[in-house]
């Protein structure tokens, strides 16, 4: 028996309930479609938005030969065949259309197998991906194929399918019923068609919200700790700690870890703000982010969680500064374009007399002997790139004595 999904995948552009962005006629894509002049293309977007419909549909109003691949299950050699098929239909007059469901699973090797034919034409080549295009895609083969991205569903169109399930199911539920399972998809169509006919087989005693939300309490969150999902959220609790939200930055937090996420994934990332974003301004940040990844291998999920939180929320409303993340990328630069430049000699140690005799360690200024523990003026870089000033503190946090100090040293003052 064929799942729910796949009875009421739509046929046609009219059924098809989402991505109006895209198939308006003022569109490329549309007017490809309309004019049956298909081109090579990626799809890009979340699970359960419509890329493997959309491409069939596009494909039924192309007069030509259809073949469909995965790439979870498919190779090189199952491409050959394609291709050797594709030569037949070329010689009598019909091109082939190869759609790849979820292509970036290709490697870049099995990628490059693709290329000299979609660049002779032999074949139109569309692929489904999740992750960004630019990151999975070979730069040579992404060069010959649009990239249209897909967004996820809203709640108008997501109602919509929902009420073909109901129609199809001949299954009845009350408006905040319907609502919470819209809300309980995230977007994504096969996720909410999943759960319909779950319900209906589960044949639930009462049908209302509250059973409903029973029934869908143990639904996984969408999260891909390999993909862009997994980038976006992490990306949106490192900037919600930056821009100083403990409470952003704990709601998603929590949004990671109900979906799965490894709760040491977001220990790591914590420490790399405190140096990254926080550094000096708060040198505690970097100790109190590599303690909470302590609690949490010592005491494991409940209480190690509770510790990384709170280490979120000290990041997060610790003073900021990224001097120091500035200052180092300057000294790997100039590192990196000064060339091998010698070390001066007052700053090379002398271990044998020729060493001395040839001025090495002369010259040297020791700084416990100096006032102040300062040797104020002696030159610590090479001659050819004289004295240089990387580390500019922020007037946040720690950083502003820093600064004041630096300042001294500096004989800015």
């Amino acid at each position: 028996m064929k799942p729910l999904a796949e009875v009421l995948r739509p046929k046609n552009l009219q059924d098809f309930c989402a991505q109006t962005h895209l198939l308006n006629d003022a569109h490329p894509l549309k007017q490809a479609i309309n004019n049956k002049q298909l081109h090579s293309m990626i799809l890009w977007g979340p699970s359960g938005v419509g890329k493997t419909t959309l491409a069939r549909i596009m494909c039924t109003q192309f007069e030509g030969y259809f073949v469909q691949l995965s790439a979870v299950l498919d190779g090189v050699k199952e491409l050959r065949a394609v291709i050797e098929n594709a030569k037949k239909y070329q010689n009598i007059g019909k091109q082939t259309v190869l759609f790849v469901d979820e292509i970036h699973r290709f490697n870049k090797a099995q990628q490059d197998a693709f290329l000299p034919h979609v660049e002779s034409g032999l074949i139109i080549l569309i692929g489904a991906t999740t992750e960004n295009p630019s990151f999975e895609i070979n730069r040579a083969l992404l060069s010959r194929m649009s990239v249209y991205v897909l967004k996820t569903l809203d709640e108008k169109g997501l109602m919509k399918i929902l009420q073909r399930c109901l129609v199809h199911l001949k299954l009845t539920l009350d408006q905040a019923s319907q609502e919470r399972i819209v809300s309980n998809s995230g977007g994504d169509a096969r996720r909410l068609i999943n759960s319909v006919e779950k319900i209906a087989q589960a044949n639930l005693a009462q049908l209302d919200a509250q059973s409903i939300d029973q029934f869908l309490q143990d639904n996984v969150h969408s999260f891909d700790k390999g993909g862009d999902v997994f980038y976006q959220q992490l990306s949106a609790f490192h900037k919600s700690v930056r821009g100083s939200s403990p409470d952003a930055a704990l709601y998603w937090m929590a949004r990671m870890l109900v979906s799965g996420c490894d709760p040491k994934t977001i220990a790591r990332r914590l420490l790399a703000i405190a140096s990254e974003d926080i550094g000096n301004a708060d040198p505690r940040a970097l100790e109190i982010s590599l303690n909470a990844w302590d609690v949490y291998e010592r005491l494991g999920d409940k209480e190690g969680c509770r510790a990384i939180a709170q280490a979120a929320v000290y990041c997060a409303v610790a003073p900021k500064s990224n001097a120091l993340y500035t200052a180092f990328n300057k000294a790997m630069s100039e590192a990196k374009g000064s060339g091998d430049l010698p070390v001066p000699k007052h700053l090379c140690n002398a271990p044998t007399a020729l060493m001395s005799d040839l001025g090495y360690g002369q010259s040297y200024r020791y700084s416990h002997d100096e006032e102040g523990g300062i040797s104020n003026g002696q030159n610590y870089f090479p001659e050819a790139l004289g004295e240089q000033s990387y580390y500019q503190p922020s007037e946040r946090g720690l950083e502003i004595k820093i600064a004041e100090k630096l300042r001294k040293i500096r004989g800015e003052l």
